[in-house]
């Protein structure tokens, strides 16, 4: 499975404690240069990002086409323009943003997406969380956005799991 990741979803997973999520649900991502980049920010908060970016089921990956590059760059920032380019070149099966124009772009070029919500909901499906109401309150302290409809709905889809 090909797995492309954007900045965000690493970031909120490695700060509230649940990275490895990534791993056990999907065996390996990758990530382009540009969101190996940003990611470098969370040092500053004392996480080891450097040597979690080291891990063998983490691929840093060069985007090859410029043309995509540069299309995708004109309306988003350099990791998600890059994490949109590389899933398009990989045929990725996922690729995990959170940020809402850049979901929007992926949707309009026919990426499957998935967000930091989503893998959550995911991991509780497979039982490798408790609860969602504790992710979601960990993610709203990092300052990640949940409406209070969005919330509510999660806690529903979470009881039919």
């Amino acid at each position: 499975m090909i797995v492309v990741s954007d900045t965000t979803a690493v970031s909120n997973l490695v700060q509230i404690g649940h990275l490895e999520l990534l791993k056990k649900i999907y065996s390996r991502i990758i990530i382009p240069k540009g969101v190996h980049d940003e990611l470098l920010v969370l040092d500053k908060f004392e996480i080891p990002i450097q040597e979690i970016l080291k891990s063998d089921w983490i691929e840093v990956r060069k985007v090859e086409s410029e043309v995509l590059l540069k299309k995708f760059s004109t309306e988003l920032d350099l990791g998600e323009a890059e994490a949109i380019a590389l899933a398009i070149e990989l045929n990725a099966e996922y690729l995990l943003i959170d940020e809402k124009l850049g979901r929007r772009i992926a949707k309009e070029n026919h990426i499957p997406i998935i967000g930091t919500l989503g893998i959550l909901l995911k991991g509780r499906e497979l039982g490798l969380i408790k609860n969602m109401r504790g992710q979601m309150d960990d993610l709203r302290k990092i300052g990640f956005w949940i409406s209070d409809g969005l919330y509510d709905k999660i806690l529903d889809l979470e009881k039919r799991i």
